[in-house]
């Protein structure tokens, strides 16, 4: 793809870089096609329904169905097996993983904030998303980190959280309407987009949490192999954690705050720091993982420091953080003082210090 020699030459030349190649070995394999991702091997593994399962049940079967899952991985990691000569059966694992899905959202669980609105039947939670598949956008981003870009993504409308200096608040606060498509032409742009130099595909919005049915639906119509990214603010339930695991090849977190309470404050969300810190434990025994943290004005010491301190004491060596420096007061942000105002050289070369300090894999 010339355009990312001109546009990006330091993503052309990142999936050579030891720190990634180490660090996400599987990922970049993915992203050469020497290795098959995840959702493609869940579709090989055989679910075989019952109309009398009751979702316990379902559950139970989970659990077994994804250590046949992780067995085959590893053989096709290895040789051992080809992709190819397996069958996909009628049902898979990934059809397992849409029951499941419908069963949570029955009653709905995918974020911490467990609204239990029934949304299979119309009704809305916080989040305010339906079952139907609304998009803001989708495009191939070549402004992400180096080794994700170019990136096929795809903004969803909506967010389980309410940050007052999102970004992206037209699409996570519903200031724009989006438009609806469908599974079936997600995945026919998605493996366009792969034959024309995406690197993954990259699920953001917004949030893509309350976006989990139509994902996994999309992911079921698409025949390309491609790392599947999660790109996402990790506020999602255990529930969904165990949905995406062997679907997600490389999660992408955007790790806000080091309290409970400055989420509270800034987002408008409950028990933060549990919840996301709890999701970054699960996630690196699952799979690959690149972390985003976007520095806050006066916030290198209740939440800047102390994520990454505990990335340092949790999950050091899985991961790679991305400190980034580029905030700037956007939405409700001016009606907070502590936030109303860009960053200073001296905060964020204070939180790179900081970092270097603690031998974290960063980058900026």
């Amino acid at each position: 793809m010339w355009e990312l020699y001109i546009l990006r030459p330091d993503a052309a030349k990142a999936l050579d870089d030891l720190m990634i190649r180490r660090v996400l070995p599987r990922y970049v394999k993915i992203v050469r096609s020497d290795a098959i991702a995840n959702f493609q091997i869940a579709k090989k593994i055989e679910f075989k329904p019952r109309k009398n399962h009751s979702v316990a049940d379902l559950w139970k079967i989970h659990i077994k169905l994804m250590k046949e899952f992780r067995k085959n991985r590893e053989k096709f990691d290895k040789g051992i097996t080809k992709i190819g000569k397996l069958r996909e059966p009628k049902h898979s694992l990934l059809d397992l993983k849409i029951r499941l899905t419908e069963s949570i959202i029955g009653y709905c669980e995918l974020c911490e904030r467990k609204c239990h609105v029934n949304r299979m039947k119309g009704e809305k939670g916080a989040c305010k998303v339906g079952t139907e598949c609304l998009i803001s956008s989708e495009f191939m981003h070549m402004g992400e980190e180096a080794h994700i870009s170019p990136s096929h993504t795809i903004f969803f409308m909506g967010c389980t959280l309410n940050c007052q200096f999102c970004q992206n608040w037209s699409i996570s606060q519903w200031h724009e309407a989006g438009y609806q498509t469908t599974p079936e032409e997600l995945a026919i742009r998605i493996d366009r987009r792969r034959k024309e130099g995406s690197r993954n595909v990259n699920w953001v919005g917004g949030d893509p949490t309350p976006n989990l049915l139509c994902i996994l639906k999309t992911l079921k119509s698409c025949e390309v192999n491609i790392p599947v990214i999660w790109n996402s603010n990790f506020y999602m339930s255990e529930k969904t954690m165990n949905i995406l695991n062997g679907i997600v090849d490389m999660h992408l977190s955007d790790f806000k705050y080091g309290n409970n309470e400055c989420a509270l404050r800034l987002s408008k969300i409950p028990k933060y720091f549990n919840a996301c810190s709890r999701n970054h434990l699960i996630a690196t025994k699952n799979t690959e993982m690149t972390i985003r943290h976007l520095v806050l004005p006066n916030h290198i010491e209740c939440c800047t420091k102390p994520i990454l301190k505990w990335i340092h004491d949790n999950i050091r060596d899985k991961v790679i953080v991305n400190i980034m420096d580029q905030y700037r007061p956007e939405y409700n942000a001016h009606e907070y003082p502590d936030i109303n105002r860009s960053l200073t050289r001296e905060e964020i070369k204070e939180a790179i210090n900081y970092a270097e300090e603690l031998n974290i894999n960063y980058i900026t």
